[in-house]
Order: C-alpha cells, then sequence, then structure tokens
C-alpha cells in the first residue's frame, strides 16, 4: 500500500460496490474521489436536460455515500487533463485510477489524457466495467462486427457467467488536507423553468424517480424477486408493471450490468425463475450489442449505417408536424400518451418508443435524427449507444434494423398492448369518456365524445403508401 494520494475519476460509475476503479484506489492508500464536470469534452453529445437532472441527484447520492464510508467528493469543472494534473499537483497524487467508457469522444479523450499523466510520470489504471463484454472484444468468425444480434447473443453466451461482483471498498484511508471543491448547485445541472410542452421538468421527474445507489438496488431486487416472473409476458403492455426501469440507473453506474447479471442469476435459480431471467438477460446483451455497434461505427449517432438511406426523400417541410409529435398532440392516442410520459417522467415504456419512433420516420417521415436528438434531451436513460441503435432500428437503415416496409399501425399497437385504454387514459385525461373501443381511434367515437381531442396530423393509410413510395425511390437510385 502507497502512502501517496491516489485520485479515482469518477464519471458514470456512480457507485460504492462493484466499481473498480475506486476499490483499486482504495486500497492502494490515500483516496480523493474526484467528479470533474466537463461536458464540453463530449460534444456534441453533451448530456440533455433530463439526464443533467439525474446527474445532479445521482452526485448528490454519491457524495453521501463516500461521507459514510469517512471520505468525501471532490468537484471541480474545466478541461479534464488539467484539473487532474491540478489536483495532482496540489495533493502530491501519484496515481490516477477510473472506469473506462465507450462513447467515442469519451474513449479518444480519455486516451489522450491518459497518455500525457503517464508522460509526466503519473501511473495510470483504468477498468472495464459500463458492460458485460468490452465493446470490440467479440467477431465473428471472418473478424468483422456482428451487424446481427442473435448471434452476437451466441457468441456471449459461449463466454460463460461474468465474474464476480467486486465487494464494497475495505478502510478509506483519507488525506490529512483535502483540496478545494465546489458546491454541487455551481455546476448549473438541474434545468430551471419548464420544457417545450409546458411542463416543470424539476416536479415531473422528482415525481417518478428515486435516483442513486440505494435507489438502484431496491430497484433491482423488485425485478429479481417479483418483477422477473411475469417479465416476458407483460413487458410489451404499457399500463402493467412488467419491466425493470434500471436502464438510468445502469447508464448512470449506480449499478453495473455484472451486478445485475449476477443478482437475477442468483434469483433465478432461487426462484425457479431461470427462463423468465434469461427473457432479460438477452436485454442486457442487447444493451452490450448497441455499445459494440457503436464502437465499430462511431460516425453512426449522425448517419445511418447503410448509405442508401442518405437520400431517402424526407419531407422538407416538417416543423409543425415535429413539434406535434414532441408535444403529443398528433391525435393518435398511443404515440400521444408516450410523449406525454416522456414529458413528465422523462421515460417512455419501450413498446411505446418502437411505435412513436415509427410513426414519426415512416408516416410522418421526419428524419430519425430529430427524434433522436429529442429523446436524447428528454430521456432520463439516454445513452448514445442504445439511443442510436434504436433509432436507427425504427428508420430501417441500421445493424438487425426493421425493414424499412416494416411500419407500425398505432391503432393496432394500441388495442393489442393496451387494449382498454388504461395507459392512454392516464397520459390523455381527455379520452377518460372515450369508450374501450374507440379510445385508440377517438375521431370515430359516436356522439362527438372524441371531439375534444385533436384530429389525426397524418393519414395512416396514405402516409404508410407515401413510405413505401419513398423506399423504393431510393431503391431504384441504387440500381
Amino acid at each position: 500500500m502507497s502512502n501517496t494520494p491516489a485520485l479515482y475519476w469518477i464519471r458514470r460509475d456512480l457507485r460504492l460496490a462493484d466499481n473498480p476503479a475506486l476499490f483499486h484506489a482504495a486500497s492502494r492508500g490515500q483516496l480523493i474521489p474526484v467528479y470533474i464536470h466537463a461536458d464540453q469534452e463530449e460534444a456534441p453529445w453533451q448530456p440533455g436536460g433530463a439526464s443533467r437532472w439525474w446527474l445532479h441527484h445521482s452526485l448528490a447520492s454519491m457524495a453521501r455515500s463516500l461521507e459514510k464510508i469517512g471520505s468525501r467528493l471532490i468537484i471541480r469543472r474545466g478541461s479534464s487533463l488539467e484539473t487532474l494534473q491540478a489536483l495532482a499537483s496540489e495533493t502530491g497524487a501519484t496515481a490516477v485510477f477510473f472506469n473506462r467508457l465507450h462513447e467515442p469522444a469519451c474513449r479518444d479523450r480519455d486516451q489522450r489524457v491518459s497518455a500525457a499523466l503517464e508522460n509526466q510520470g503519473l501511473e495510470v489504471q483504468d477498468y472495464p466495467t459500463a458492460t458485460l463484454i468490452e465493446p470490440g472484444a467479440l467477431t465473428n468468425l471472418q473478424g468483422e462486427p456482428y451487424r446481427v444480434f442473435t448471434p452476437f447473443w451466441k457468441a456471449m453466451q459461449a463466454l460463460g457467467e461474468p465474474s464476480e461482483c467486486l465487494p464494497l471498498p475495505g478502510d478509506i484511508q483519507s488525506p490529512t488536507v483535502w483540496p478545494t471543491s465546489l458546491c454541487l448547485d455551481d455546476l448549473g445541472l438541474e434545468p430551471s423553468g419548464e420544457n417545450v410542452a409546458g411542463h416543470s421538468w424539476t416536479r415531473g421527474l422528482a415525481e417518478h424517480w428515486e435516483v442513486g445507489e440505494h435507489a438502484a438496488n431496491q430497484s433491482l431486487e423488485t425485478l429479481a424477486e417479483n418483477t422477473i416472473e411475469i417479465y416476458p409476458v407483460q413487458r410489451d403492455f404499457p399500463a402493467k408493471p412488467g419491466v425493470s426501469r434500471l436502464s438510468p440507473h445502469l447508464h448512470f453506474g449506480e449499478l453495473s450490468p455484472r451486478q445485475v447479471w449476477n443478482q437475477l442469476r442468483q434469483a433465478g435459480l432461487r426462484n425457479g425463475t431461470e427462463a423468465q431471467t434469461l427473457a432479460y438477460l438477452r436485454q442486457l446483451a442487447w444493451r452490450d450489442f448497441a455499445h459494440h455497434v457503436l464502437h465499430y461505427f462511431p460516425r453512426s449517432p449522425l448517419e445511418p449505417m447503410y448509405p442508401k438511406y442518405r437520400d431517402f426523400p424526407w419531407r422538407q417541410d416538417h416543423e409543425q408536424l415535429l413539434r406535434a409529435w414532441q408535444q403529443g398532440r398528433t391525435g393518435i392516442p398511443i404515440v400521444d400518451a408516450g410523449m406525454r410520459e416522456l414529458w413528465h417522467t422523462g421515460w417512455m415504456h419501450n413498446r411505446v418508443r418502437m411505435v412513436a419512433a415509427s410513426l414519426l420516420v415512416k408516416n410522418l417521415r421526419i428524419p430519425w435524427g430529430k427524434g433522436a436528438a429529442w429523446f436524447w434531451d428528454t430521456l432520463v436513460d439516454a445513452d448514445l449507444a442504445n439511443n442510436t441503435m434504436g433509432w436507427q432500428w425504427s428508420a430501417g437503415c441500421g445493424v438487425d434494423a426493421a425493414p424499412y416496409f416494416r411500419i407500425f399501425n398505432p391503432i393496432l399497437q394500441g388495442e393489442k398492448f393496451d387494449a382498454q385504454g388504461v395507459y392512454v387514459r392516464r397520459w390523455i385525461p381527455e379520452l377518460r369518456g372515450v369508450p374501450d373501443k374507440f379510445v385508440h381511434k377517438p375521431w370515430m367515437a359516436p356522439g362527438g365524445q372524441g371531439k375534444i381531442y385533436p384530429s389525426p396530423v397524418i393519414d395512416l393509410a396514405s402516409s404508410r403508401k407515401e413510405a413505401l413510395e419513398a423506399l423504393a425511390s431510393i431503391r431504384d437510385a441504387a440500381n
């Protein structure tokens, strides 16, 4: 054990348990945890409004957790490299420990920072923890990146189970003199005022989420002991409690994917829910697949995977339609309910995300990047890899994508997955008096019952035909 301090550089690993950088830095000697707010280094994908809100409260939770083990959180703002260099000079630290990030801008930044710190004689240690499999670690038999999920999933399974989780760090040694720190409020992370829909971000998010490692572990416990049994059957029904809602906790590192995998595996064996557990673990592997794709195709957040889709004839004059979609005023109940859920909670059920995305890119023919940008700003679980692959999947232009001609009918989707309109009425109270038979097509309700709700902004049948014609035009151009 060294007598010199070590800097633990915190990013999106806001937990104490199963935290390799924290564990190994603490075992080395004096520990100085530091969070550096340098969102400009993630451009053009700095955290959006909902993510900043979550980050503020997760950092507050991490600060409290560190205090309980006799440490504290140092907060700085500015260049990551210059701040780490300054802290090393101020404290006499001889080592920097951090957990890896995989977004292209973060990965490039971390490589530059590591090289510069090592050049000035500092020890640098970094660790994998954000995914189950390191992006780039799996290729197919031809040495090429996987472009389809199923063989990727089979290759993951062939590697066996993840390793055991690390325990909480042991005895923490703190420096005799702490470096100065900003207050968390100095970072200005919490959005002020109202969002585009006229709702308070802070109030709505706070009503629907508990943030931090403790809350994350409670959610994982609920999933393992209760929700997992119904997950395969109910995960597609937005009115039912059939999903985990772990995605923001995973994104901000309040849980590691290894913790989720191992705890669910153990609970599945104990409770006889191995088959249901495997269905969920497959989704956790899909998250890894998204990071794998982003690793190999770093331009995918900005351009389609398949070049022919660059020439797709998107609707040019779409601002009014885009605004209606963002505000949940399309006149399509299942889509509007999802968009309003997003305004109020910073989250949307995954089935509804797919339906809302399909309407935007196919019926409205608005570029998928517009939808990706809106989700990026409004989702508390906004993750560059997953957001990008989800939107390219919906648009039919990415890896393992739904064919472009697969166009969700939002009325049928609503009737299938929200037959009694419970979800729709929860977020669209003006439809509470419309009978179940018409709740997903209120414009057809007798006696003017649906007239308090806007008419659809687009005809679904004709817009589907136009979308297929647009697809045919780029196919013809490619031939």
